[in-house]
């Protein structure tokens, strides 16, 4: 049996894949990389877009091609509203819960009597719980390390609460555990994932209190190795002086932040249940430059937010001309069913979504490329992430896309190079100094 994934969305789907791929190793499968040549085929869904909803439904025609001339079972898991759900039942076998991914051996064996391919999957016990699934890391020099799951927040555009349920918090035991054999394995960056990871909240062991996030990272950060820490997504609400110190004083923790902030109008940010002012995001920003002077900050800004007037746009413009974006994710307000925003009505047209998107996509070119600028005759450590053509592309610890020509595959390792002339708004070149 061969199985193949198809992912769609963020990080922590790109994560789940991994889960996946370790159940489905465990139990004798094997992947494959093509959709022709598989068995099972398990797509990892991401409803906080529409327009990734109906990718997946692009899908119905090739799985129903394939069927007509041999057994193929198709499952769906990964964020999904209930109300996709509904939708997505009609051309996949199974529609499972990504909580509930330890029984998807069971669901797989079912699905295969049912269509009578014949056998049935050995029963080799099940595991009790979504954090006590071990990843088969895809990669063996960057990991992706779930801290929780979940979130209590209910912006009123988001479905994760819906697909994902309220905050979990894995165990910090566990985590500082995964952490210590990756760096010993010689892994070179490790990325925390969490809805809002700012509010984790774990435990070491039975007989000891809870841990925060701040001491979680400091945690981490006194395992010696040599590797990069990564950590997102952040929530301004509940980003601590604690943790701006900690990572100022940090061995490993990288000056890379990603820290949405949505809108640039408290307006509309009271209309998202963001639950924090423009004035506190932005002296927030001032606090980690202050401490971390360089810093990289990266965001995610959503344009034609119902209601959101001209003026309440203009105001999120400011914000991106005062506070000099490096990287800003820019989405265009799509209705998701069963979110608080849904009962609003969307009445931004889409051709002023377009625009402001283009608006604010200009003001973030210049000023990346104002502070890609900075790097042009300056040496920089790189990880090299792919060889691809005859380059080498990968990136700082500031996050910064970095290309240079090289013969050597230097996949997977760091080296010095320095920055020549002409960089774009959103990359860097480079040639090598030494590996």
């Amino acid at each position: 049996m061969k199985y193949h994934i198809i992912t769609f969305g963020y990080q922590f789907n790109k994560s789940d894949a991994e889960k996946v791929t370790k159940v489905l190793t465990d139990y004798g499968y094997q992947s494959t990389d093509t959709l022709d040549k598989a068995d099972v085929v398990l797509v990892l869904a991401c409803s906080v877009r529409q327009s990734a909803i109906d990718r997946i439904d692009g899908l119905k025609r090739k799985f129903a091609k394939i069927k007509k001339t041999r057994p193929l079972i198709t499952i769906l898991s990964g964020c999904v509203l209930k109300t996709d759900m509904g939708k997505m039942r009609k051309f996949f076998d199974v529609v499972l819960d990504i909580r509930d991914l330890s029984k998807l051996p069971e669901k797989i064996s079912g699905t295969r009597l049912r269509q009578d391919f014949g056998g049935q999957v050995s029963n080799q016990g099940s595991v009790s719980g979504y954090f006590d699934l071990h990843p088969a890391y895809k990669s063996n020099f960057q990991a992706y390390v779930p801290i929780m799951t979940g979130c209590d927040n209910f912006c009123a555009y988001c479905v994760v609460p819906y697909v994902r349920g309220r905050e979990q918090s894995r165990k910090a035991s566990d985590i500082i555990a995964e952490c210590k054999s990756l760096i010993s394995k010689g892994y070179k960056e490790i990325t925390l994932l969490g809805q809002n990871v700012n509010s984790y909240q774990g435990t070491m062991y039975k007989c000891q209190g809870t841990m925060t996030f701040s001491k979680l990272l400091q945690k981490i950060d006194s395992i010696p190795g040599r590797y990069w820490l990564r950590f997102m997504t952040s929530h301004p609400k509940d980003f601590s002086d604690e943790l701006i110190d900690i990572m100022s004083n940090s061995k490993h923790i990288t000056p890379y932040l990603h820290l949405p902030i949505q809108a640039g109008d408290d307006q509309v940010l009271k209309s998202m249940n963001r639950k924090y002012k423009v004035g506190h995001y932005k002296k927030l920003v001032n606090k980690v430059r202050k401490a971390i002077p360089n810093m990289s900050l990266s965001t995610d800004v959503i344009v034609g937010f119902p209601g959101e007037t001209k003026k309440q746009f203009n105001n999120t413009a400011k914000v991106f001309k005062d506070l000099k974006f490096d990287m800003a994710y820019i989405s265009q307000y799509s209705q998701r069913a069963g979110t608080a925003a849904a009962k609003l009505e969307d009445n931004v047209p889409k051709v002023e979504k377009k625009k402001r998107d283009k608006i604010l996509t200009e003001i973030l070119k210049k000023t990346s490329l104002e502070y890609n600028k900075k790097f042009i005759g300056n040496v920089v450590e790189v990880l090299v992430e792919e060889n691809k053509n005859g380059y080498n592309i990968g990136r700082t610890d500031t996050y910064k896309t970095v290309k240079l020509k090289s013969n050597k595959d230097l996949k997977g390792k760091f080296v010095r190079v320095k920055i020549k002339k002409g960089p774009s708004a959103f990359g860097l070149t480079g040639e090598l100094v030494s590996d």
